[in-house]
């Protein structure tokens, strides 16, 4: 029997694990696997582990640790989310090039006799059928997602954080699931600014109203999704605008208003406001904050955690409670997903205080808080690297931590999603009924 490498599904959704498998070797046999992935022209991401063959032969990655590499431990998708990126100083952004394009990986097994196996699988994060269309309507920047079955569907509208730009690749696998999804830009992308300083929640205002003029969504539902600062903004414009939004998903969000931060204006400075609404400021955790300070993130240790200097921020709870997103206004369930050694903000004790908070008010909806320990702020989506640890801030290039370790956060990575889709899943279910028993 020859040698031979297995890869199944050759061809899936990202959110799929891949079975790689090897057959045909002789007992005891040690094989090197090797990936390789290209994110653009000149960037490639990838990773290498040794194995060694069962009594019959074998070497499957969804039961097998390799002896040595790039990771430890059994993971069937561990070549992936272990793989390191060159060069190092390139964009961290495994989807920078082509936002919303499948990824194909090149898998290579090289046994001792000079043998090489190929092979190769392709991530899609649009399924067959699904569409994508710029929206420019009312002043938008966005970009709309819609599924390959007939609507009308339930909505996701997609918000990214301090980076900026729209966040296709989420829109695109929510749409791949079964939702019409828009990922709404509001600072970094066509017609807007290049910082979130002083960004006018009437923007977002628009954005929902276009959602129920033009999407009719199923049962009225639109649910919002955002990971870090649009992590904060999804319970902000949940309580601001209830009557259009109907779940909310925050991804490493935040309990309070927080000011323009790493993503400012440098015109107007980091402890400018972020949010404008009906023509004032919201009132900030720094604002007028007896014991907020920099100093932390200034002159702390390497690598630097922005974190250190949220947490003196909440020693006033004057402060704290200006600046508290009254998220007992939401009209829906709520889903929160954090982790415990984020190194970006506090996003852990974050959800946690939301999630009190609603409890202390008697929220009458889900609340759902997934709280990963040991894990960073980079909570994705499966299966991408997520060994880059260490970044340059998008806006400011300020070099800093997101923490965590690749194991966990690829965990969580992994987790999330799932906890994400059955949250709504159960969330438009409820819609409907609700929509029922008003009919």
């Amino acid at each position: 029997m020859h040698p031979k490498l297995e890869i199944t599904p050759q061809t899936a959704l990202i959110d799929v694990p891949r079975r790689i498998a090897l057959h045909g070797l002789a007992a005891g046999q040690p094989v090197t696997l090797q990936t390789r992935t290209l994110r653009g022209p000149q960037v490639e991401w990838s990773s290498k582990a040794r194995f060694i063959a069962d009594a019959e032969g074998c070497v499957d990655l969804t039961r097998d640790a390799p002896v040595s590499g790039s990771y430890s431990g059994v993971s069937a998708m561990g070549l992936v989310w272990s793989q390191v990126q060159h060069p190092e100083d390139a964009s961290h952004d495994p989807f920078a090039q082509e936002p919303s394009a499948a990824l194909t990986t090149e898998v290579r097994a090289l046994l001792e006799d000079g043998q090489v196996l190929t092979g190769h699988f392709v991530q899609q994060l649009a399924a067959a059928g699904v569409t994508r269309r710029e929206v420019r309507d009312d002043g938008l920047s966005a970009v709309l997602f819609t599924p390959a079955t007939p609507g009308p569907h339930p909505v996701v509208m997609v918000l990214n954080g301090s980076g900026g730009g729209i966040n296709e690749p989420r829109a695109a696998l929510y749409a791949s699931r079964g939702y019409a999804a828009l990922a709404v830009g509001y600072f970094k992308c066509p017609g807007r600014s290049d910082y979130i300083s002083d960004t006018h929640l009437e923007y977002f205002e628009t954005a929902l109203q276009w959602i129920h003029r033009e999407l009719q969504p199923r049962d009225g539902f639109v649910a919002l999704s955002g990971q870090s600062r649009g992590g904060e903004l999804v319970l902000l414009l949940g309580s601001l605008f209830p009557d259009m939004v109907k779940a909310v998903i925050g991804y490493v969000p935040s309990a309070f208003v927080h000011c323009a931060q790493n993503a400012c204006d440098p015109a107007i400075g980091r402890e400018g406001p972020a949010w404008i609404f009906r023509g004032q400021p919201i009132a900030d955790i720094w604002t007028h904050n007896r014991t907020a300070t920099w100093e932390p993130w200034d002159n702390g240790p390497e690598p630097r955690r922005h974190t250190a200097a949220m947490l003196s921020a909440l020693q006033d709870p004057d402060a704290v409670e200006r600046a508290r997103i009254r998220v007992e206004r939401i009209d829906g369930p709520v889903m929160l997903l954090s982790a415990t050694d984020d190194g970006s903000w506090p996003s852990s004790l974050y959800g946690k205080m939301v999630k009190d908070h609603l409890a202390a008010n008697r929220h009458p909806f889900p609340v759902e808080h997934h709280d990963w320990e040991g894990g960073g702020h980079a909570i994705l989506f499966p299966y991408v690297p997520t060994t880059h640890l260490f970044y340059a801030h998008p806006v400011s290039k300020r070099l800093s931590t997101s923490g965590g370790t690749p194991a966990v956060n690829a965990l969580a990575n992994e987790q999330s999603w799932i906890a994400v889709q059955a949250f709504l899943a159960r969330a438009t279910a409820a819609q409907a009924e609700r929509a029922k028993a008003r009919s």
